[in-house]
């Protein structure tokens, strides 16, 4: 099923304003706390529209804090990363940034505390051991033959763990729950482990035992003063574990709550599966235009403003559901259209000489640079005898209903003149390689004096100005609705679409883009929204296609 709309008001923001009726909490504090492992995606937008905007909502705050608990899969490259694209986003958290590393020393003492009320001991089974005693969802866990060491030792041991005394993996520090839970979570659970190399990117040397995530995130919550802790729907059946951390520290206790995470149709939003496609060079990287990786989706050209609505529109629901990419791609055509300067392109060139035109004439003919805004002016375009249209505007034997070009036929070039069709020049494969047509020059500006009408109107470039530029083209990166749906012995990288990338080399531009900036946004008429790509030299533009025109989501919308 795909996801429609929905109002603003949801199950969240509404058991927020409850908390606060009923006195629970006198204010809102909420906080994103992403891993430094990986590159933010769309996944992540929709986390961070939850977690700022409901601050926002309640005149509260909103907290960055990085989850660096595992320096094996950390770095500053992600940090930087992760901050740059929050603000991007439109976010901003002042002078509250912390990290999980700002509280070692404080959740150290916590993990003695626990050790003290005979909560957690140190257990000398190997990880592969651990999984085998925890059970099933079905069947009991067995207990830790280490389970019913003495407090003492359990201290003694702990502290010569931080000394360094023991390689990795050779001891855990687990909490004493209950191995027979029906929840798998509180089935004595991993508090600290044992990680010597690499250092930590900001602490260094200083630790070799490292905090689970579920030990650290409560309390870091709790330290920090946050009321409300909103968490992925997979971190449900955690929450108990979240509150028996928080009761039995004896510690002030914020209130989790979960939402469903996004899913999204022809993609893939696990860290694990995009940092394969990098590593494997399916893809040119993280900021490929292909991800869903903000960097990726900024790259191609979407902006902030679609991100936001796209994450508005999709609305905070309990239950998982996929929304449809089309939906995406609609948000970004709405934003564009109010915002892209509209020029001509042309992307695969048939040459077009105007017979009746002087050779040496130039005209400069004005073009609206975006009609959604009369404020954005206009701008003159060169307008010659020698012309590239697209090869698809012309047709020598033209289907029925087809009303571009073709021999005899007349069409109206967009802000210029009507022409016709009177020769055809092919190359020795028959190929068709140039037109020849006559210009009416009474219909410059693009009407007729007489009243005739014509059904086309063509977009071109003047062959002696034009840019040339190099296109991509993207599409899906992915052929199936869900990736993941792949048959017995395949994976997801099965279905990657052969076609997600086409490079055209020889495009043509009018030259009012010859200074365009990198991350510009342009609607080339009638082709699509495309954004001008960093890997452009002084020499020569390269653009990425963020969008066509065609909005299969508008069709979606109205058949629902």
């Amino acid at each position: 099923m795909t996801e429609t709309p929905t109002p603003s008001v949801d199950f969240v923001r509404a058991a927020v304003a409850q908390d606060l009726k009923e006195s629970r909490f006198t204010r809102v504090h909420t906080r994103f706390p992403p891993e430094p492992n990986g590159y933010l995606h769309i996944g992540h937008a929709k986390a961070i529209s939850i977690d700022f905007g409901i601050a926002q909502d309640f005149g509260g705050k909103c907290n960055l804090r990085f989850d660096d608990t595992n320096p094996v899969k950390e770095e500053v490259e992600y940090v930087d990363s992760i901050m740059e694209d929050i603000r991007w986003l439109g976010y901003s958290w002042d002078d509250r940034l912390f990290y999980a590393s700002d509280y070692f020393e404080q959740l150290y003492e916590y993990a003695v505390r626990l050790i003290k009320k005979g909560k957690a001991y140190i257990c000398d089974l190997t990880a592969d051991e651990v999984r085998q005693f925890r059970g099933t969802l079905t069947e009991p866990g067995k207990e830790s033959p280490y389970r019913n060491r003495s407090v003492e030792e359990n201290l003694d041991l702990f502290q010569r763990m931080r000394h360094r005394e023991f390689p990795d993996g050779a001891r855990t520090l687990r909490a004493k729950i209950d191995m027979a839970s029906g929840n798998i979570n509180l089935r004595d659970p991993v508090l600290y482990r044992i990680i010597h190399e690499p250092p930590h990117h900001r602490t260094g040397n200083q630790w070799c035992i490292y905090p689970m995530y579920d030990f650290a995130h409560g309390q870091c919550d709790s330290l920090e003063g946050v009321t409300h802790s909103l968490c992925s729907l997979e971190y449900e059946d955690h929450r108990p574990l979240y509150d028996w951390f928080c009761e039995e520290l004896g510690i002030y206790h914020p209130r989790q709550i979960e939402f469903a995470r996004l899913r999204l149709t022809n993609t893939v939003l696990s860290k694990r599966k995009l940092l394969r496609l990098v590593k494997e060079n399916l893809v040119s990287g993280w900021d490929d235009p292909r991800m869903p990786t903000l960097r990726g989706l900024r790259r191609r050209g979407y902006t902030p403003e679609a991100i936001r609505d796209f994450c508005g529109r999709i609305g905070v629901a309990k239950n998982a559901s996929t929304a449809d990419l089309a939906l995406l791609e609609h948000c970004l055509r709405e934003d564009l259209n109010k915002r892209a300067t509209r020029v001509m392109g042309v992307l695969n060139p048939l040459r077009v000489v105007i017979e009746n035109y002087p050779e040496d004439q130039v005209e400069e003919l004005e073009a609206v640079n975006n009609p959604e805004d009369a404020a954005a002016g206009t701008r003159r375009v060169p307008f010659g005898r020698v012309l590239y249209i697209e090869q698809d505007d012309f047709r020598e034997t033209p289907p029925p209903k087809y009303y571009r070009l073709s021999p005899g036929r007349e069409v109206r070039l967009r802000y210029a003149y009507f022409i016709k069709c009177v020769g055809v020049v092919k190359d020795d494969t028959g190929k068709v390689v140039e037109l020849r047509c006559t210009c009416d020059p009474a219909t410059r500006g693009g009407d007729a004096p007489d009243g005739r009408k014509v059904k086309s109107t063509i977009h071109w470039v003047s062959a002696a100005h034009a840019l040339e530029v190099q296109v991509r083209l993207y599409d899906r990166l992915f052929t199936q609705e869900d990736p993941d749906d792949a048959p017995e012995g395949q994976d997801f990288t099965n279905c990657l679409n052969p076609n997600s990338l086409q490079v055209l080399e020889k495009c043509y531009l009018e030259p009012s883009l010859k200074d365009a900036p990198v991350g510009h946004l342009y609607q080339f008429e009638r082709q699509g929204y495309f954004c001008v790509d960093a890997d452009s030299t002084p020499t020569k533009l390269v653009f990425n296609r963020a969008v066509s025109l065609r909005d299969s989501w508008a069709k979606i919308e109205k058949a629902q």
